[in-house]
């Protein structure tokens, strides 16, 4: 049997959530299927944050890849979520407020946040390399900057997960993060939760009477809104820069790296750094959090002024569950790392294209269905899988709790099984 490890960019885990205080398990719910659209735009998409880690592993700018699972966000959430935690959510309306005040207003709440991770280079022998490693491996420590948003008085911050969370590497969480406030101020913070799906994080610190950003409702939004943007790009050197846009688009369906996300699409500028940091309306409240833009080498042509942000009403719900249960609740889970097997590794190794189980976590749904390493999955719920993006896009359609054919080859044989997704905790 062979070992096709992870060094393939098309790995994947589903160890992509953290829990630092988890609560007691809830019973598993229904969620209606997620509706990827037909026209998801596969853009070529950069998330920006943590990964400035590009100061200490490449000597150009890094931008950071989040291959992870699309999960349908619930319905009917609104930012009121938020208000336990600080100021209490208002309405959309009232008068609007200059960009100076604005400015006035938020930056108080507005954070840097520097994470530093452990980079190892491992010596392969092959571009798949089945199991041949080399025995060569070098570790440095590289830095990651982005931004945040004060959610109460108490130190609760909000950023992007991929901030502190480093896929592009494979460092994983943050080794150490600081939280710098706008007076400079400067705190170690502690991971509440975080989950990559929905690139969300919570930290904490240990500080009292601080500004705690306002809130509104993202779905009040209109097309051609006035907004403003704040944040640290391209590091700390351009703390606090204040850029202003409209909201240009809602509800965009969009691809970063595997992952599909809804998200808000505006021209305000948004660069490396500004990842977890505010998108304000013009009322002085939060309605999302910053975190991709698209790049410019999508379809060779010049792109300049697109960037998305997490609506606030997204946020508000996954924000409560990070904190209440370190991680997101609901959620459907296989119970496996993986990865794909392209035609051409297909042919090598006379194998059928598909999802590659590279291992089966214990007591998971899919070891109690009898998958095993190196099994390669091939169908799911009766739909052709070829790729780790597709298994996910079909495991989503599914709530956790509910049974599913899976197709599979094994040693050369096809089989099938019944499997009974988890709750991803």
């Amino acid at each position: 049997m062979m070992n096709y490890n992870e060094y393939n960019n098309g790995s994947y885990s589903e160890n992509n959530v953290f829990s630092a205080d988890p609560c007691v398990k809830k019973p598993s719910k229904k969620r209606a299927a997620a509706k990827i659209a037909a026209g998801i735009m596969a853009m070529s998409m950069v998330s920006f944050g943590s990964v400035a880690i590009y100061r200490a592993a490449e000597s150009n700018t890094h931008t950071t890849k989040i291959i992870t699972e699309y999960v349908d966000r619930t319905s009917g959430v609104t930012a009121d979520s938020m208000s336990l935690l600080g100021s209490k959510t208002e309405n959309s309306t009232g008068t609007a407020l200059s960009t100076e005040d604005i400015v006035d207003k938020v930056l108080p709440s507005v954070v840097g946040i520097k994470s530093e991770f452990t980079v190892t280079s491992q010596g392969y022998s092959g571009m798949f390399d089945f199991g041949m490693n080399s025995g060569r491996s070098s570790s440095r420590t590289a830095t990651g900057t982005g931004t945040g948003v004060i959610i109460s008085e108490e130190g609760y911050i909000v950023t992007n997960a991929h901030v502190i969370y480093d896929s592009e590497y494979n460092s994983g969480l943050s080794d150490k993060i600081t939280v710098i406030l706008s007076d400079d101020t400067e705190y170690d913070a502690e991971v509440i939760g975080y989950d990559t799906d929905f690139d969300l994080a919570v930290l904490k610190i240990k500080a009292d009477g601080l500004t705690a950003a306002e809130f509104g409702d993202s779905d009040d939004l209109r097309l051609g809104e006035s907004v403003v943007a704040i944040g640290n790009p391209l590091g700390f050197e351009l703390k606090n820069s204040v850029t202003t846009g409209v909201v240009s688009g809602k509800d965009r369906e969009v691809k970063i790296s595997s992952q599909s996300m809804t998200l808000l699409q505006t021209d305000a500028a948004i660069n490396a750094g500004n990842s977890g940091g505010p998108l304000i309306n013009k009322y002085g409240q939060v309605i999302g959090i910053n975190s991709s833009k698209m790049s410019s080498s999508y379809s060779g042509a010049s792109i300049d002024n697109i960037g998305f942000a997490i609506p606030s009403n997204e946020a508000a719900k996954i924000v409560r569950d990070l904190i209440d249960c370190g991680h997101v609740t609901g959620k459907p889970q296989l119970g496996i790392s993986c990865q794909d097997v392209d035609q051409q590794t297909a042919e090598m190794y006379r194998i059928p294209v598909g999802v590659y189980v590279t291992s089966v976590n214990e007591n998971s749904a899919a070891e109690k269905a009898g998958l095993l390493s190196g099994d390669i999955i091939v169908e799911f719920g009766g739909k052709e899988v070829t790729t780790t993006a597709e298994l996910i896009s079909e495991k989503n359609q599914y709530s956790a709790g509910d049974t599913v054919e899976v197709k599979f080859s094994r040693s050369g044989e096809t089989k099938t099984t019944e499997l009974t997704l988890g709750e991803a905790e």
